[in-house]
């Protein structure tokens, strides 16, 4: 992280001391712009979230990102110890499914080689975070790109071509030495350990299933995973299923440890669970942010759960937002959450046309870290709807020195 502390290196010491860092004064978000007639590139939006800026959310900085790489679909990164980058990768270059993982030069970026054995990748790939002082590394997968790139077709779930597994591998030997098929638990996206570096356990969740999913080190040195929160399906008519699933399409963990969240991409809301006790999540915040069952909108929602009644549409400094909550990125003292609304173009355009036409937003919610819960901040929104070339999507986000979904502890 950003700060030095002594003879620890660069960085916190700890998660809990990241927690006293200074407030973040700028935020990274990849975008991309898809529904111009331009060649316009993927770009780096640097967007300043200082309220005392005059700039305050607002773009400040786009820089081109746009590279050719040969790599296949490359999606999570992390830096290792050894000053090296680490990439996970969703296929071959050919849109085949291929669980691999590429190695950079931490400081040319040049590529070095796969992380993986020659021969020893997974059959799909998506994120992946690593405990070295339990020898081990989770990945997870979604799909083969060829499968997801142009939408989501709910034949290929018949048709297995979907992942529903997490691959636990050997951090030392760089080989898999487990696979753990997970019940009820599909499309395996985002994967978190605990912060605490001597923990030895985490989370996952599962996009289709709608399900967070806890993994666990066992006695005798193999890992398990259980079910420990499922955000029930909501039968509707006038969508393209009877039944319509909350789509986990993001989670992460504050610093201590204490609070999930996740965000419900199709249902439209933001939760916050307190897992001091991992094994039995409370719910004890939870916000909607649009999504595809808000009143007024094309779906009827014909039995609910949760709620007595639709959700009101979201209206933020005048501008109804398209879309629902997608990426997440928590403060280093875990009382500001980010939001943006874009998942991937092709789905984008598929559920939430809108999002094309008028681009993304970028949310900030305010939250109690004493009692728990979720406000929305009326005051802040960034509008990717008025990029210079034109309506842009914006994606993740990250912070200059780490952040909750990106650094890890030794």
């Amino acid at each position: 992280m950003a700060t030095k502390c002594g003879k620890c290196g660069p960085g916190y010491a700890s998660p809990l001391e990241a927690m006293k860092g200074p407030r973040e004064e700028i935020v990274y978000l990849p975008c991309i712009y898809r529904n111009t007639n331009t060649e316009a590139p993927d770009y780096l939006a640097t967007v300043d979230v200082d309220p005392k800026s005059p700039q305050y959310c607002q773009v400040v900085e786009p820089k081109d990102i746009h590279a050719k790489c040969d790599l296949g679909y490359l999606h999570t990164t992390h830096c290792l110890a050894s000053g090296e980058v680490m990439i996970s990768s969703l296929g071959d270059p050919k849109g085949n499914g291929k669980g691999g993982f590429v190695l950079l030069d931490g400081e040319t970026f040049e590529v070095k080689g796969t992380w993986e054995r020659p021969g020893g990748a997974a059959p799909m790939g998506y994120d992946f975070w690593y405990q070295p002082r339990h020898n081990v590394m989770v990945s997870t997968e979604w799909a083969a790109p060829n499968v997801l790139r142009d939408g989501f077709n709910p034949a290929d779930v018949e048709a297995g071509l979907y992942g529903n597994h997490l691959h636990v591998w050997d951090w030392q030997r760089h080989e898999m030495v487990q696979t753990l098929t997970l019940q009820d638990g599909l499309i395996p996206l985002e994967v978190r350990f605990l912060h605490n570096p001597a923990a030895d356990q985490g989370f996952v969740g599962c996009a289709l299933s709608s399900n967070i999913q806890r993994f666990y080190k066992n006695e005798g040195g193999t890992w398990s995973v259980e079910k420990v929160i499922q955000v029930p399906p909501k039968k509707v008519k006038g969508w393209m299923l009877p039944e319509m699933p909350g789509l986990i399409t993001d989670i992460l963990l504050s610093l201590d440890d204490r609070f999930l969240y996740f965000s419900n991409w199709l249902h439209g809301d933001l939760r916050q669970y307190d897992v001091s006790d991992p094994q039995r999540p409370r719910l004890t915040g939870q916000l909607f942010l649009g999504g595809s069952i808000v009143k007024g909108g094309p779906v009827q929602v014909l039995e609910n759960q949760e709620l007595k009644s639709q959700p009101e549409p979201l209206v933020v400094k005048g501008k109804q937002v398209a879309g629902g909550p997608q990426m997440i990125q928590l403060s280093l003292d875990g009382k500001r959450l980010y939001v943006t609304t874009s998942l991937y173009s092709a789905w984008d355009k598929q559920f939430y046309p809108d999002l094309i036409r008028e681009g993304s937003v970028m949310l900030q919610i305010d939250v109690d870290t004493v009692k728990g819960g979720l406000k929305l901040n009326p005051n802040f929104l960034v509008d990717f709807g008025k990029e210079p070339l034109g309506p842009a999507l914006a994606h993740e986000l990250r912070y200059p020195g780490g952040d909750c979904s990106s650094d890890i502890w030794l």
